[in-house]
C-alpha cells in the first residue's frame, strides 16, 4: 500500500470509529486537510450573492469536520454565554428584558405549561453571544457630518447592494442579506491563543490589536504553520477579554472597551476565505478605553470616517460573519487549536443578527 492510501486509510478509520486505541496522529489531520482543499470554492461568488464566504462550505469542509468529529478523546464544549436579564449588554443594542409568564393551566385537562417573553423592545439578535448578518452593516462614499438627515438613500452593503435593495423604508425588515439567508456553519475552526502568546497570560488591553503578524507567529507557537488559515474556516481568537464576563454584571465594564482585530489581520483573514471570526470581546473592533464617550480615540484611526472599521471589512466589503462574546475560556484552557464548530443563528426572515449557541468538537492537545 503506497504512502497516501495509507493516509487515507488511517483518517477512515478514525471517521468510522475503528481506530480506538490511540490518538489521532498530525500525520492523518494532515492528510484529511490535504484531501480536502480541492473541494472547497473559492470567490469571486455569482452576482447577486447573499452568502459572502459561506460559499466555501460543502463537501471540502465537511470532511475536515468528519475528522474531528471522529477523533478518539474528541470533547464537546460550549461556545457561548448564557442569556439573562443580568448578563453584560451592549449598548448598541436595546436593553434585551426577559420576563417570565405565569404557569397557564388548561381547563377539562391535567396540562400546566410554561413561556417567557422578551419585553421593553429589547434586541435578541445584538445581544449575548450574537451572529451578525451581512446586512447589518453598510457605508456612505464619505463621512457624514451629522447634519440634517442621515443619507440613507446612498448606503453601499456587501454585494453592491443598495439601501432600496435591502432596507427600503425605516420599518421594513432586511430584503437581503438577512440572518435567513445564513446557511448552517459546520466545518473546520482554528483556535488562536492570544491570550498566552500576545498577552503573556494576560488578557489583551482595551485598544490592544491583534495583527496580521500575530496571527502568523501563533500558528507557528501552536504547531498549526503546516496547516495555516484555510479557505470556509471559522477562526476563533482568544484575547482573555471574555474572561471578564459575569452574571450578573456588577462592574459594568466589559461593553465599554476591549481589544481587537486590527485591519491587517481581516484583509489577511478575507484573502484566506474564511467564513467566519469570532472573538471573545464585545465589537470584533478594538475599542479603546473612553472611545464610547468620545474621550478617546478609535485605535485604528478615524482617517477613512470608520470607527469600527473590522464591522465594515468583515461585513459590507468581504462578506465575512462575525460572532462577538464567544465563550472561548476552556475551549483554550484545553489547548483545543483545531476543531468542528457547528454555528446555526436562527432563520428569522430580514433581521440583521441573531443569538446563537456555538460549540466546537476537537481533542485536547
Amino acid at each position: 500500500m503506497n504512502t497516501p492510501v495509507a493516509f487515507t486509510v488511517t483518517a477512515l478509520m478514525l471517521l468510522s470509529g475503528r481506530a480506538e486505541t490511540a490518538t489521532p496522529a498530525p500525520i492523518a489531520e494532515s492528510a484529511v486537510t490535504e484531501r480536502s482543499k480541492a473541494l472547497v470554492p473559492s470567490p469571486p461568488w455569482q452576482k447577486g450573492d447573499e452568502r459572502g464566504m459561506a460559499n466555501t462550505l460543502g463537501a471540502g469542509t465537511l470532511m475536515r469536520c468528519g475528522f474531528y468529529l471522529g477523533s478518539v478523546g474528541a470533547k464537546t464544549y460550549e461556545l457561548s454565554y448564557v442569556n439573562s436579564n443580568t448578563m453584560p449588554q451592549s449598548p448598541f443594542g436595546k436593553h434585551l428584558e426577559f420576563h417570565a409568564s405565569p404557569s397557564t393551566s388548561l381547563p377539562g385537562t391535567r396540562h400546566l405549561f410554561n413561556g417567557e417573553q422578551v419585553l421593553g423592545g429589547g434586541e435578541p439578535g445584538q445581544q449575548g453571544t450574537q451572529f451578525d448578518a451581512l446586512g447589518h452593516f453598510a457605508f456612505y462614499d464619505e463621512a457624514w457630518d451629522g447634519k440634517g438627515d442621515a443619507p440613507v438613500n446612498g448606503a453601499h452593503y456587501y454585494g453592491g447592494f443598495t439601501q432600496s435593495e435591502v432596507k427600503p423604508t425605516p420599518d421594513s425588515f432586511l430584503l437581503k442579506l438577512g440572518v435567513e439567508k445564513v446557511p448552517p456553519i459546520i466545518t473546520s475552526a482554528v483556535l488562536l491563543d492570544a491570550k498566552t502568546y500576545l498577552g503573556k497570560g494576560e488578557a489583551l488591553k482595551p485598544g490592544q490589536l491583534v495583527t496580521a503578524t500575530d496571527i502568523q507567529s501563533m500558528l507557528n507557537a501552536q504547531g498549526l504553520a503546516w496547516r495555516g488559515i484555510l479557505p470556509g474556516d471559522v477562526v476563533y481568537i482568544y484575547t482573555g477579554w471574555g474572561d471578564g464576563w459575569t452574571d450578573p454584571d456588577i462592574a459594568k465594564t466589559y461593553y465599554t472597551m476591549g481589544p481587537g482585530l486590527a485591519v491587517d489581520a481581516a484583509k489577511y483573514l478575507a484573502a484566506r476565505a474564511v467564513v467566519l471570526i469570532g472573538l471573545d470581546n464585545p465589537f470584533t473592533d478594538a475599542v479603546a478605553e473612553g472611545q464610547l464617550a468620545q474621550k478617546a480615540k478609535p485605535p485604528q484611526g478615524m482617517e477613512q470616517g470608520l470607527p469600527f472599521i473590522i464591522h465594515h471589512t468583515n461585513l459590507a466589503i468581504n462578506g465575512i460573519h462575525q460572532i462577538q462574546n464567544v465563550n472561548l475560556t476552556a475551549i483554550a484552557h484545553d489547548k483545543v487549536w483545531t476543531s468542528c464548530t457547528m454555528i446555526l443563528p436562527l432563520l428569522e426572515r430580514g433581521h440583521a443578527g441573531s443569538p446563537v449557541r456555538p460549540v466546537a468538537v476537537g481533542v485536547s492537545h
